[in-house]
């Protein structure tokens, strides 16, 4: 499997920039065997045509923002249909690691693993953005781990849930467990997809043996310095996924414990979103927790 075809799927939507330099990193990688599919959401014509100068970049225009989770499986589903081995799930505001491809393969074939998760630095530094998570089933929380042993080599192989962010799955993968639920539209859809692939049997690997640097959430800020960083609907989406995971693997947790920090959580934030003045964002706080109630999953 040395010669493993790899599918490498980034979605963007307005950030080409950033988007550029995504894809310019992974152009430099050590192996050469992969193709980059961009699905470009809500896409302009005259903006993505910079992208077509490559053969390695197939690229795949919507019309409109398809969210996360869908463009992703628009992605996958290429990845399918044309055989490839392996596909990576990367974001668009990720500068990688030459050797990261090679890694994540190398690894995922030496422990015979389906799923490897690398570690991720926060942008231009040292600082662990995420080295894997684990999952408190009591309260109903999913944690990021920012520390690997005692070192960036720690041989800390496994995590509990793997970050959207970057991962690589045996392709095959995705016609046994499904692709991500496109009723998260994004965020947390990548916990929903390791909780079944926990139920499937399958372990999750991490790898400290390669890295990538994340702007962090580059997609989602907002240039209104007044309202805060992240836009009203970020905040939307963080508590309706939450309570959507919780009730679609309710068999996973306390029942009494999930209710007591969902309580807390949303205090919390209307307690800050009141304080600061930020009406807009407390009341989608609110529209989420209702909207969590109304869909069916």
């Amino acid at each position: 499997m040395i010669n493993s075809k790899v599918a490498v799927i980034i979605v963007n939507w307005k950030k080409y920039d950033i988007t550029s330099i995504c894809i310019e990193s992974i152009l430099n990688s050590t192996n050469s065997n992969f193709k980059i599919i961009l699905v470009d959401n809500e896409s302009d014509n005259k903006k993505v045509k910079n992208f077509k100068y490559r053969d390695e970049i197939k690229i795949i225009q919507n019309k409109k923002n398809e969210g996360f989770s869908k463009a992703n499986n628009i992605g996958i589903d290429y990845a399918l249909k044309n055989n490839y081995d392996y596909t990576i799930l990367i974001n668009n505001d990720t500068i990688v690691e030459k050797n990261l491809i090679e890694v994540l393969l190398k690894t995922a074939q030496a422990k015979n693993l389906s799923v490897v998760q690398p570690l991720i630095l926060k942008y231009n530094s040292k600082v662990i953005w995420n080295a894997g998570g684990r999952i408190n089933y009591f309260f109903g929380n999913f944690i990021t781990r920012k520390k690997v042993g005692n070192s960036l080599n720690s041989s800390q192989e496994l995590t509990e849930w793997l970050t959207g962010c970057c991962c690589l799955f045996k392709t095959k993968i995705f016609k046994e467990i499904g692709k991500l639920d496109e009723s998260f539209f994004a965020y947390y859809e990548d916990v929903d997809f390791s909780l079944r692939l926990k139920k499937h049997g399958y372990k999750i690997g991490f790898t400290a043996k390669t890295h990538l640097y994340h702007y962090e959430s580059f997609s989602s800020t907002s240039n209104n310095s007044k309202g805060g960083k992240l836009s009203p609907y970020i905040h939307y989406l963080n508590i309706r996924n939450h309570i959507l995971i919780l009730k679609k693997h309710s068999y996973l947790f306390n029942p009494f414990g999930t209710r007591l920090y969902q309580i807390f959580k949303i205090i919390s934030y209307s307690i800050y979103f009141i304080f600061r003045l930020r009406f807009t964002k407390l009341n989608m706080v609110y529209k989420g927790l209702l909207d969590s109630y109304k869909i069916k999953i």
